[in-house]
């Protein structure tokens, strides 16, 4: 553990820290210009977090408090959810100059769209496209996100607990998307991400944009071929699902990304099971991660780092 006059004098007790609360472990990373300057992460006990949501946020706190003291991190965090209490849907609307009124429309199209009381959720979104209407009239395709309010509370509840300062909270696939994809990405298909941590997260992607989100029920802790066949039948429902959207841009493979991504074997069984190219991806995309320390497994921070990108931008 850190001295205090350490703690202190450490170049990263500054900033704003992405952090990813998994079900199984806490990952914290600070970037600046592309480079991590920092990267940590320890384990979380079993039940203070389950299925993406937060159970004990008394547990929490204690464990976030403890967390960020031993390694001299600052206060201010980006937090990323996923959970079934998620709600993400594909709209069109109007293209509008005004940002406000962008919002406004977003907000009007989502209230019949998804079936959940506006006022009991928090409203994000990214426009993801434009395209012309049958009248002639340019429209935005956007990617809506509805978390019903109570969930993300509790994540903030904790976080405050803990002496920290929630500055954002993302979309973990988002996060996921920022991390390992790049601006210059080809243009011509759709890759799926999907990360295997205590929770697994299912993100379609086409360059920076992310396009089909969903929470997935398979956990690649599990023992068994069984789990390469469950996650597979999961992986091809979301991309049959995504592919009713219109002008979905083809699916041409799925890249692996988590602490449970490594499992020997996994990459081969997937490809066979799911029909595609499955590889695995690199576990801090293109940022350059040479301060992370050797004893730190870099998979646990794809999500975190895409958390920090965010804060950054």
């Amino acid at each position: 553990m850190a001295s205090s006059s350490t703690r202190k004098k450490h170049p990263a007790a500054r900033g704003t820290v992405g952090l990813d609360i998994d079900s199984a472990f806490l990952a914290a990373v600070q970037a600046h210009g592309g480079v991590i300057t920092r990267a940590v992460s320890t384990e979380l006990a079993p039940g203070i977090v389950h299925e993406g949501e937060v159970i004990d946020a008394a547990a929490l706190s204690e464990a976030l408090k403890r967390f960020f003291k031993d390694n001299a991190l600052p206060r201010r965090v980006r937090l990323g959810v996923s959970n079934q209490q998620i709600v993400v849907r594909h709209l069109e609307v109007p293209k509008l100059d005004d940002e406000k009124a962008l919002t406004a429309a977003v907000r009007f199209q989502a209230a019949e769209a998804i079936a959940m009381p506006l006022d009991e959720a928090l409203l994000d979104y990214q426009v993801v496209g434009e395209v012309m209407s049958p009248e002639g009239r340019p429209v935005l395709r956007a990617v809506v996100v509805a978390a019903r309010a109570s969930m993300i509370d509790r994540f903030v509840e904790a976080t405050r607990g803990a002496g920290l300062r929630p500055e954002g909270v993302d979309l973990s696939a988002f996060a996921l998307v920022r991390a390992l994809t790049t601006r210059s990405a080809p243009e011509e298909g759709a890759q799926v991400l999907c990360h295997l941590g205590g929770t697994t997260n299912l993100a379609i992607a086409l360059a920076r944009s992310c396009l089909f989100t969903r929470p997935l029920s398979t956990h690649a802790e599990e023992e068994g071929e069984h789990v390469s066949a469950a996650l597979a039948e999961e992986i091809r429902l979301s991309i049959d699902f995504y592919a009713t959207q219109p002008d979905a841009p083809l699916v041409e493979g799925v890249r692996l990304s988590g602490p449970g991504a490594v499992r020997d074997g996994l990459i081969d069984e997937l490809s066979a099971f799911v029909g595609l190219p499955v590889s695995l991806s690199e576990p801090l995309g293109g940022l350059d991660g040479t301060a992370v320390a050797m004893d730190e497994d870099p998979y646990r921070h794809t999500v975190a780092a895409g958390l920090a990108l965010g804060a950054a931008a």
